[in-house]
């Protein structure tokens, strides 16, 4: 990553914080995987990123799945292979969608570096803590896989729709603003918030 990108990440996330914590006022701590209401008065119109940053916390929240699927197994977290399928798939469908492929590419990679961060973190909890070891394993190739797909389709959907904003100066503090929200709204926990930004760095398409 590029200093000049690498400064602009931890900009990001230390506004993501300040906009769930301040902005969207004093809250309970959040547990990942529950959605909450939007405070009466305090309608989340409006964030013209929301559509992809909803999606990228629904992708973090999948991680922990994905973490009890592969927990215990031979399947590691780092998968090249998989990994390279997934960028070769996006290049190809931003293509049809006159986005640019590397560019979403980079947003792509962006979300399975944030997603393995969350899982080595729930890997470290579950080694030092046995008791909190998920008690079922989810079906890797049917169940979360599908799901991950349905949320690839909705992002590229997403950045098409977004690439306007993306590109524009304002679409840092844009981006921070509506990842507040998401943060807010999906109640991400600490690990699940870090993970977000990590997920952000590559969504604004202009100049860092």
């Amino acid at each position: 990553m590029r200093p000049r990108r690498l400064r602009s990440s931890l900009t990001v996330l230390g506004a993501v914080a300040t906009a769930t914590a301040l902005a969207l006022g004093p809250a309970a701590p959040a547990t990942a995987g529950t959605q909450r209401p939007v405070p009466a008065g305090r309608t989340a119109t409006a964030h013209g990123l929301t559509p992809v940053t909803d999606l990228l916390a629904q992708r973090l929240l999948l991680a922990d799945k994905v973490a009890a699927a592969k927990y215990g197994t031979d399947t590691p977290i780092d998968d090249p292979v998989r990994e390279a399928q997934i960028l070769d798939d996006v290049r190809a469908r931003a293509s049809s969608l006159g986005l640019e492929p590397d560019a979403v590419a980079a947003v792509f990679r962006d979300q399975i570096e944030a997603n393995k961060l969350v899982q080595r973190a729930v890997y470290a909890r579950w080694d030092a803590h046995p008791g909190e070891r998920p008690t079922e394993r989810p079906d890797l190739a049917r169940e979360v896989r599908p799901a991950l797909d349905r949320i690839t389709t909705g992002l590229l959907a997403a950045l098409r729709d977004t690439e306007r904003t993306r590109s524009a100066p304002s679409c840092g503090t844009r981006l921070a603003t509506a990842a507040g929200w998401s943060a807010y709204t999906h109640r991400l926990d600490a690990l699940h918030l870090k993970g977000l930004g990590r997920a952000l760095p590559s969504v604004c398409a202009g100049p860092r």
